[in-house]
């Protein structure tokens, strides 16, 4: 298929922030649902699953921002990632009139992985991603099914991992650039990436990667918004047509084409 004739497919990640916030959630639903042609959902769930483990004694063990798994907490992420967020999503998506269905990697090995090694931090059942079954989902979406996916790989020896949600909104943007041009949205609850952490007004409207590079080398982005960013750029460089970081709220206007949230160029 000639680039200019592959339709377009909007691929938006949301965290698990905005579970906690139901008429947010409608919202950006209805907002998702109202999209034109085929569309993939990918969300975290990362703040549930904490909230859980700790009603169940389990603790939880963090380091830089990212989550230890060891056996117990993989337990706890497949209930959270894989039920409770994933089926609440689907189940108002469906409401809302749009067909979807609920997958982690592991539903027809559609995310294999691997598991990171352990040096220098051993994550536990931590993924990372090797390949992503473009054919599975093409032909959901060929048929007008939308796709919601948990974050949650598969070995091709069939043990879950759990692996960051926005390398699987990544690497599923990627894949997808085989049959549509892409579009890649990551949802956060604030503006954009900002200036100053502190200050929600500093979002920057436009962030090429040498603009990123300096930032993080002054300290003004740091933590959990580097990896994003780095896969937000690896996105760029493998195709995805624009990839933009924003507000939950700011979703409707992104899709509009409006200058809302943060835009990466390379």
């Amino acid at each position: 298929m000639d680039v200019q004739e592959r339709p377009t497919l909007w691929v938006a990640k949301i965290g698990g922030a905005i579970m906690d916030m139901p008429d947010a959630l409608q919202r950006f639903l209805k907002t998702f649902s109202a999209l034109n042609g085929p569309r993939v959902l990918v969300h975290g769930g990362g703040k549930q699953a904490t909230d859980l483990a700790e009603r169940m004694g389990i603790s939880v063990k963090m380091v830089k921002g990212r989550r230890i798994t060891d056996r117990e907490m993989l337990d706890v992420v497949t209930m959270v990632y894989g039920g409770l967020v994933n089926k609440t999503i689907v189940a108002r998506l469906n409401g809302l009139g749009t067909p979807a269905v609920g997958l982690t990697g592991a539903d027809n090995q559609l995310i294999l992985a691997h598991r990171r090694p352990p040096t220098p931090i051993d994550f536990g059942f931590v993924g990372d991603i090797d390949r992503v079954n473009h054919t599975f989902l093409y032909h959901l979406l060929e048929q007008k099914i939308t796709p919601v996916i948990a974050p949650l790989t598969v070995t091709a020896e069939g043990q879950l991992l759990n692996t960051n949600a926005d390398t699987i909104a990544t690497e599923v943007a990627i894949a997808l650039t085989q049959s549509f041009t892409v579009h890649l949205v990551l949802c956060l609850d604030r503006p954009g990436v900002l200036q100053n952490a502190a200050d929600p007004d500093s979002a920057i409207p436009v962030l090429s990667f040498a603009d990123y590079q300096q930032l993080k080398y002054q300290g003004h982005i740091h933590s959990g918004m580097i990896p994003k960013l780095d896969n937000a750029f690896r996105a760029l460089n493998l195709g995805v047509r624009e990839v933009r970081v924003c507000h939950f709220n700011q979703f409707a206007a992104v899709t509009e084409g409006q200058p809302a949230g943060t835009q990466l160029k390379r």
